[in-house]
């Protein structure tokens, strides 16, 4: 890809204080991304409320973030090649903060599912222009530090469900939407400007967005790389199936099986949450440490383990430690594969690897709830160690090739 054409190819001489510069705004965008839809999900009971929907309507609207992301990320690679990362990150981010008000003046499920298409392209879109910037910028850096900007989203996340919390009885979904979306455009102002300015910071692909190495090597390198990219999607499902099915079923698990109340059980996921927001903040000295195969199948093993203890411990406190030690393996495995696609082919690399990961992110929660009536939650969570457990023998089968890359 030309510096031309992409915007982000050739920035080799960046100097090391417009690096930094970067780097700050790119975790603005990371940030903000999980605070809003962290500010977004708090308030679904109230818009189901505000929209008499049943819970099988709210459940179709709902898909419309799944269905408006998934497209996105399908087109964006190309955006990307053609526009440049930074551009397309910060049109994306402002379509994701701009649209968060719109859920709330929903006045029925089928405008609900409408209103949702454009909020999910807004996080589509940004995940994947987001996640390429990353790319290059960590290539540019020459340091593993891609988990540092998924620990920026978990964070983000955390203060926006706690202030969604703290406002839900003082603010009407409508205002507190309205002030996730004024605070969310402030960010990217001020990230974007930050962004576009800089100067390109890529290590320079060709147009097809694959590397250096694949283009010359001709279409049989170009399909193996094309496969180790669906690999490492298929890795980050198998993770990101546990972070939905921990999302959605963790408390009810703490609650209905082990007897524990209603505040010790929300606090479950919590305390997952923050243990995957500890192992992205650590990630970049676990990369730089083990590498990226190593700390792939470290972090599915560990994950596996964890989330074995959780769903089969037969006490609560067993269980707490289940899920922490599940959130400690799982945080890293999802941006290094997604780091490692976007190495090996650029910003189509991203958005493959990205689309066919967060399949698990969509997958897990109603998976679960399906065995979970056939047999018991407990048993169901276990599939999440199962495919953690896949995720680290893919991650280790893949060795040979992984060896050459480097998130």
């Amino acid at each position: 890809m030309s510096p031309a054409a992409g915007g982000n190819g050739a920035g080799r001489g960046a100097k090391p204080r417009e690096l930094v510069r970067a780097r700050a705004a790119l975790t603005a965008f990371f940030a903000v991304d999980g605070f809003v839809f962290a500010g977004w999900v708090v308030r679904i009971p109230d818009v189901k409320e505000q929209t008499g929907a049943s819970p099988s309507a709210l459940g179709l609207a709902l898909l419309g973030v799944s269905v408006g992301a998934v497209v996105t990320m399908t087109l964006a690679g190309r955006l990307c090649q053609r526009f440049g990362n930074h551009r397309v990150t910060v049109v994306a981010g402002a379509l994701l903060v701009g649209s968060v008000a719109l859920p709330a003046h929903a006045g029925s499920a089928v405008g609900l599912g409408a209103l949702l298409l454009v909020f999910g392209a807004g996080f589509g879109g940004v995940n994947v222009a987001a996640n390429s910037a990353a790319v290059d910028l960590v290539a540019a850096l020459r340091r593993p530090v891609m988990p540092s900007f998924h620990a920026a989203f978990s964070l983000g996340g955390m203060v926006g469900a706690g202030l969604g919390g703290l406002v839900a009885d003082r603010l009407s979904a409508a205002r507190h939407l309205a002030l996730l979306a004024a605070l969310g455009m402030v960010v990217v102002v001020w990230a974007g400007r930050t962004l576009l300015r800089g100067p390109a910071v890529g290590v320079g692909r060709e147009a097809d967005g694959a590397s250096g190495a694949a283009v010359s090597g001709g279409a049989g390198v170009r399909g193996s790389v094309g496969l180790l990219v669906a690999v490492l999607g298929a890795i980050a499902l198998c993770t990101t199936y546990g972070e939905g099915a921990m999302a959605d079923w963790s408390a009810l698990h703490l609650k209905d099986t082990l007897g524990a109340s209603a505040g010790v059980a929300a606090a479950g996921y919590s305390l997952f949450a923050l243990a995957m927001t500890v192992g992205r903040l650590t990630g970049s000295a676990v990369l730089a440490r083990l590498g990226t195969t190593r700390a792939l199948v470290a972090g599915g093993t560990l994950g596996a383990f964890g989330m074995l203890l959780g769903a089969l411990a037969p006490t609560l406190w067993l269980a707490l430690v289940g899920f922490a030690l599940t959130g400690l393996g799982l945080a890293n495995v999802f941006p290094i594969t997604i780091g490692t696609a976007g190495q090996l082919a650029g910003p189509r690399g991203v958005a493959t690897a990205s689309t066919i990961g967060y399949g698990g992110m969509l997958a897990g929660p109603v998976a679960i709830g399906f065995l979970a009536d056939w047999f018991s939650l407990a048993t169901a969570l276990v599939t999440v160690a199962a495919l953690a457990g896949v995720a680290a023998v893919m991650s280790y089968a893949a060795r040979g090739a992984l060896g050459h890359s480097s998130a």
